[in-house]
């Protein structure tokens, strides 16, 4: 559990979900410790964590501050129950406090707007309802808590041992969060860079207008920074980061190529590119795919479009009420 002298990694369960578990962090300090991430809100997950916390001797009330690096259920479901055991400070960024009315409060109006940019996109009506509907389960894996601290990016957080500075990391989330401490060199990288998965980057109602296109401009902002160690929100704890940025800014590339090489005869919808790109699924086909997983996939294929369509690469245009995209004029594929 103990990485380096202070740092502790708590693997918090995420019951059936093929990541697994969340990696939470534990920083000590003569000023109390700093939690990263939560984990969601379960039976099984809150026993867990307290548990762990046990194992480091320690308990809730010894928290000073709890860092959340996105509002996703994984992340940030427990921080609602944590903060009734604990003084310690929440803190998250602005554009994630934005997202948490929408997103768990008012879902109703966010999961009718989302059916109908699904159907502008392609979604046959026949399998939009499941993917409209595809994560109302995790509204029961979360207990809100409202930020003490609002983060913007630059912020410090020091507990007498470590000091944290929040690094502004959108693309995953627009406002996902990693934290660097320099004496030390490390990243705690939330789910901005992972060992093994490439994280999903998706087009939606929360996502802004060009999430892909923020999510590598923020990657290659951390490519040179001084980093030793790697402390990802899920998978294990890697070096090298800079390779690692490299990789996924490669299989971006190579994604975009494949969807200009589907758009360049005739204008498609999402729907009808994403079903065409191959995904890695455990071997299930596109037909096979879990709606929530078929939606990621839909999304992260849109997000894809959009930043063709900024860059020039691709046209949008519209027929019937669904958005199309073709490879631009002049452009080769």
């Amino acid at each position: 559990m103990e990485i380096i002298p202070g740092v502790y990694q708590l693997k918090v369960p995420i019951p059936d979900n093929p990541l697994g578990h969340l990696n939470c962090y534990l920083l000590s300090g003569e000023r109390g410790w700093i939690m990263i991430d939560t984990g969601w809100d379960t039976e099984e997950a809150f026993n867990s964590l307290q548990e762990q916390l046990r194992r480091v001797d320690i308990d809730f009330r010894d928290i000073a501050y709890i860092l959340v690096t996105h509002v996703h259920p994984d992340h940030f479901g427990l921080a609602g129950r944590i903060k009734k055991l604990t003084p310690a400070k929440l803190a998250y960024h602005h554009w994630e406090k934005a997202l948490v009315e929408s997103r768990y409060i008012h879902f109703a109006e966010l999961q009718k707007s989302m059916g109908e940019l699904l159907h502008s996109h392609g979604v046959p009506d026949i399998t939009l309802p499941k993917l409209q509907t595809a994560s109302q389960a995790a509204l029961g894996f979360v207990t809100i808590a409202w930020p003490d601290q609002v983060l913007y990016g630059g912020e410090r957080f020091s507990n007498g041992s470590f000091e944290l500075q929040a690094l502004w990391t959108p693309g995953h989330s627009p406002g996902h969060l990693c934290f660097y401490e320099p004496a030390k060199k490390l990243l705690f990288a939330g789910d901005h860079v992972l060992p093994i998965t490439t994280p999903n980057v998706s087009y939606h109602l929360q996502s802004g207008s060009n999430p892909l296109g923020d999510f590598i401009h923020s990657l290659k902002q951390l490519e040179r920074l001084p980093v030793q160690l790697v402390l990802p929100a899920h998978e294990h704890i890697f070096e090298g980061l800079g390779q690692r940025i490299r990789e996924i800014v490669h299989h971006h590339e190579a994604r975009k190529a494949a969807i200009l090489e589907i758009i360049s005869k005739e204008a498609q919808s999402a729907w009808a590119v994403s079903a065409r790109i191959p995904w890695n699924t455990l071997g299930q086909t596109w037909d096979q795919m879990p709606p929530l997983l078929c939606r990621m996939a839909v999304t992260e294929t849109l997000a894809h479009l959009e930043l063709l369509w900024i860059e020039g690469e691709a046209e949008r245009i519209t027929q019937n009420g669904m958005v199309l995209y073709r490879q631009a004029s002049g452009q080769a594929a």
